[in-house]
């Protein structure tokens, strides 16, 4: 797939070639290629038909993962985020070493030290990660889910955006299992601040442990807001916000 780069803003298909608008400036792709039926049964696309199944139970897997904590991506997310962790589904999917090819699985990967580390550490909001804005020692109980940071002075220990006038932290944990795509998302408290406040110990606990137990994450959620008249307002609408994944067991 090509940019476009011209004089004239063309959409549309031109000679078999189509223009079209995204995100990343104007691209250019061939029309056209092979028939699905050819896809579906020719012997020469075995191959892909194998890539192409494994393709969409890594980008199933994706979406499951989003749906354990979407009232929380709604608050923090790049628009590239579903194809960032597919991504990262198809790396802990070829952890499987037990399926033929085409049918490996991210449940057989993620039972691996090695998935459970691939995933360990993804941010949903790349342009606001974690470790460029989190600046201090936390710890996290992964019996307990609760995440504690003593001493903490926002001033220092976060990385705060021009225009910030308060902050706020929370957590979750979500237990799922994603042979059975059953999942159980348990939440922690707010706590909200004001960036100038003295030093402070903040502490997250979530409700409960979720019963799910195949595979456990924790994340944690960073917002940035700016006060007018007595009332916080999401910072140029969440563009700094972190959430983070913390850790898998």
């Amino acid at each position: 797939m090509a940019k476009f780069e011209g004089i004239f803003e063309i959409q549309g298909t031109v000679k078999g070639m189509t223009f079209y608008k995204s995100k990343d400036g104007l691209l250019i792709r061939a029309k056209g290629g092979v028939s699905k039926q050819r896809i579906k049964n020719d012997p020469a696309f075995q191959r892909t038909r194998e890539n192409g199944a494994e393709f969409k139970h890594n980008s199933q897997m994706g979406q499951l993962l989003r749906q354990t904590v979407s009232p929380l991506l709604r608050l923090a997310k790049d628009y590239r985020v579903s194809s960032r962790l597919n991504k990262v589904m198809s790396e802990i999917k070829n952890l499987d070493s037990v399926s033929k090819r085409g049918e490996r699985q991210v449940p057989i990967g993620i039972g691996t030290v090695e998935g459970k580390a691939i995933l360990k550490g993804f941010d949903f909001n790349q342009n606001s990660a974690f470790r460029s804005v989190f600046r201090t020692p936390y710890s996290l109980d992964t019996v307990t889910g609760i995440f504690t940071v003593t001493d903490f002075q926002s001033e220092f220990h976060l990385g705060i955006p021009e225009g910030t006038t308060h902050a706020s932290l929370s957590s979750a944990v979500v237990g799922i299992d994603f042979a059975t795509r059953v999942y159980e998302t348990q939440y922690s408290n707010k706590v909200n601040f004001a960036v100038n406040v003295p030093t402070q110990t903040i502490t997250l606990t979530p409700d409960e442990m979720p019963t799910v137990t195949e595979t456990q994450l924790f994340f944690l959620l960073i917002e940035f807001f700016q006060e007018i008249n007595g009332v916080q307002y999401p910072l140029k609408n969440n563009l700094h916000n972190v959430l983070h994944i913390l850790e898998v067991v």
